[in-house]
Order: structure tokens, then sequence, then C-alpha cells
């Protein structure tokens, strides 16, 4: 059985256990303009009046200057439990191509929702296997190291329409990336904003705004990250519109624009559909 099968296979399940505290299941694709694609499905369902877990899982292509095509998959999980006012989220993921450069994650926050504010704090452990493949200038070899990300988000419910949402992470690293290094590993996974690369963040920070217009919403999404492999910064604009297209399912439309020191500019579009109950 596919993984994506599976993953359908649980939320279905999930959704008869739920008793009708209802599910949303969505699929899309988004393209780049250096030629990175990717399919992604995502799902959720409530399992009690307070606990909600979801799951998502992607596949992105992209082609290196090289012609080598590298793929990507992502795979994540998270149980959501709201105690009122304080939450809490856990969650586990797998990211990357196992030839090249993987790892698994593990998440946990702390939230407190208020009426007009919601804070919470972040922790991630990022576990990482890089593997360079020999060549004529370095022999190949395997890399293990890991990351601790430590953040915050806070999200200020402006009016009965509009919120606005800030957070921030910073990622502390078990290795120091050496020049050398940094060429081997730039020449591999740098290309697009779907690189394997983009996995490899110092630190990030992003600003949303969103506005509710009936059952319509637009969303404008501002965000800046540096890589710690070569200490280049990128900066990315994203508006998403979101529209109901009958009345259980939605469909939503991305365009988004980077600014990278890494991979130049790069624009980028997306389309996604949901079905939901509840």
């Amino acid at each position: 059985m596919s993984s994506y099968k599976f993953l359908l296979l649980i939320l279905v399940a999930g959704n008869v256990l739920a008793e009708g505290d209802g599910f949303l299941i969505g699929g899309g694709i988004e393209s780049d303009s250096e030629g990175g694609i990717r399919g992604s499905l995502i799902g959720g369902v409530g399992i009690s009046e307070k606990s909600w877990i979801s799951g998502g899982l992607s596949q992105s292509s992209v082609e290196l200057p090289t012609g080598q095509d590298i793929d990507t998959l992502y795979a994540d999980v998270e149980l959501d439990h709201w105690f009122d006012p304080v939450g809490v989220r856990v969650g586990v993921a797998y990211w990357g191509d196992s030839d090249i450069l993987d790892s698994f994650d593990w998440r946990g926050s702390l939230y407190w929702r208020g009426k007009r504010i919601t804070v919470s704090g972040e922790y991630e452990f990022r576990d990482f296997v890089f593997t360079v493949p020999s060549g004529d200038e370095f022999p190949g070899r395997e890399i293990i190291f890991d990351a601790d990300g430590f953040g915050a988000k806070v999200k200020f419910q402006l009016n009965e329409n509009a919120s606005l949402s800030i957070a921030g992470m910073k990622y502390d690293y078990s290795v120091d990336f050496r020049p050398a290094e940094n060429r081997d590993v730039i020449s591999l996974i740098s290309v697009s904003r779907l690189s394997l690369i983009n996995s490899l963040i110092d630190d990030k920070a992003s600003l949303v705004f969103a506005i509710d217009r009936g059952f319509k919403r637009w969303e404008f999404h501002i965000a800046t990250w540096k890589g710690v492999v070569d200490k280049s910064r990128t900066k990315s604009l994203t508006v998403r519109y979101l529209m109901p297209t009958t009345g259980k399912t939605d469909i939503e439309f991305g365009i988004g624009y980077d600014d990278s020191e890494l991979y130049g500019d790069v624009t980028f579009f997306s389309v996604f559909l949901y079905f939901y109950r509840g």
C-alpha cells in the first residue's frame, strides 16, 4: 500500500471514531520558476471535542544544474489537545532524500489561547544524515549531526475578520560547516526554493496578516530565513486566496516571490483543494 493511500485510510478510520467531530482532507500542487514541482496531501480529524490529529505527505522534484534529479519526501503527523486555556501540540516528521540529505524531526509546543491573543513556545529537535558522494576533488563520506530549535509565535485577533501572526525560530547545530564542506553541500542541493538546502536553516521569522470576507479568506505572508551552510539570506512574500466551491469544499490559490542570495529570484504558484465536514 502506498503512503498516500495509507494516510487516507487513517483519516477515514479516524473520522468514524470521531463520531461527528469533523475532518479535513486536502491536496494540491506547487511549482516554481526554476522548474521545481511539489505535490502534497494533507488531512486532519477531530478525535474528541478538544483534540485534533493531522498529517501530511508531499513529494517534490528538482533538477540540479548537473542534470541530476532530486526527489524529496516529506511526511508529518501532529496531535493537538486544548485543555482550555492552555494547549499542547506534539509532532514527528521525516524530510529529505535518503541518498543525499534527510532528517527525522520531533517537535512540541505549549500555547495559551485567550479571546484576542494566542501565545506559544516552540521546540524542535532535528536529526540529520548528509551523504557526500565521491567526486574528482573530494572522497565520499557520511556526516551525522543534529539541531535544536527554539522559537515563539504570537497571534493577535484584531477583530472578527482580521488577524496578525508573528513567529520566529532559531536553530543550534551540533557541527560547524567548514568552507570546503559548504561548497560540497551547495553544489549538491541548491537550485530553487524546493531544494534540500532550505531544510538547513539557521534562523527564520515570519508575519501573516489574514482577512476573512464571509467564507472567503485572504492571507499575506512575509518571511525571511538564513541558511546555516553559507549564511545566505532569503526574503519571501506570498499571497493566498481561499474561496468555497461547494458547501463542503474550498479551493485555495497562492502566488509568491523569493529574493534569495543563494538561488536568486524565484516566483512560485500553488493550488489546493480541500474537503471537510464539521
